[in-house]
């Protein structure tokens, strides 16, 4: 079961949706999980509230939304499983997206989602994980140590330039709305690392990247482990994570297709 893993609501919808879309077109059957099992729509203002007149820079682009919706007329999408109701071990890979919005502690925060992200990371699994859904990685605990997953593993995530910046350009309309967490994402990532040069932050200057274009993007890939920082890498991060479940798949994994017609017998 490929999984991924949503909050009750207030997720970035390119962050899900990308991997999601690579995944499904690519043939892959992909499950939905949240808290108590009931739908979960990503954050409105990315979607249609918008930031006044920063919105062309903030909301969602265009193909990424189509994206999006399409990926809530999944039917899967619209029976999730709640995620005391996922069976970690039969989890063949798992994603992780993030989001600033105040829902998405939902996932980061929740004990049963850490230790499905635990173990996943201890089968050594295709996981991936981006923006504030590395925190969950962050705080999950192996219990075999008592560490966080994430020691001694490269990774990159959301980084406290790009938090602050996009927190600065809303605080005056939406206060404190889009600071999650009082510490920045890099920081408490950072501080579950075996060495804070594990963390990778990528370019200061962050270009968006495009299905023609995804040397923008930027990911660390750490063993069965992808990582990326924000939804300008998504393009790039979908892409890598489709070639990654590929090279581990199952027979489960796919979606089911009509038997074919068979060929008429030559004589």
């Amino acid at each position: 079961m490929i999984l991924f893993l949503l909050p009750e609501a207030d997720y970035d919808p390119t962050e899900a949706a990308l991997p999601w879309a690579a995944l499904h077109d690519a043939g892959f059957e992909v499950r939905f999980a949240t808290p108590e099992g009931r739908i979960a729509h990503a954050d409105q203002r990315l979607t249609e509230l918008g930031f006044s007149w920063l919105s062309p820079w903030l909301m969602t682009r265009r193909g990424p939304l189509a994206t999006y919706r399409r990926m809530t007329r999944d039917p899967h999408f619209a029976a999730p499983l709640s995620y005391r109701e996922v069976d970690p071990e039969a989890v063949t890979a798992l994603f992780v997206p993030g989001g600033h919005a105040p829902r998405v502690r939902s996932l980061i925060d929740s004990g049963p989602a850490q230790q499905i992200a635990a173990r996943a990371m201890a089968r050594q699994i295709p996981v991936g994980a981006v923006c504030h859904g590395v925190l969950l990685l962050a705080r999950a605990q192996d219990p075999a140590t008592g560490r966080p997953v994430l020691h001694g593993r490269r990774t990159t995530a959301l980084t406290s330039r790009m938090e602050l910046t996009a927190w600065q350009l809303t605080r005056l309309w939406l206060g404190r709305y889009y600071r999650t967490y009082p510490t920045t994402v890099q920081t408490e990532v950072t501080a579950a690392l075996a060495d804070r040069s594990h963390f990778a932050p990528g370019p200061v200057l962050p270009l968006r990247d495009r299905p023609d274009r995804l040397g923008r993007g930027f990911t660390v890939q750490d063993g069965t482990y992808l990582s990326a920082r924000w939804p300008g890498d998504c393009h790039r991060l979908a892409d890598e994570y489709r070639a990654l479940v590929a090279a581990t798949r199952t027979p489960a994994d796919l979606i089911e297709a009509p038997s074919p017609t068979p060929s008429p017998e030559i004589r």
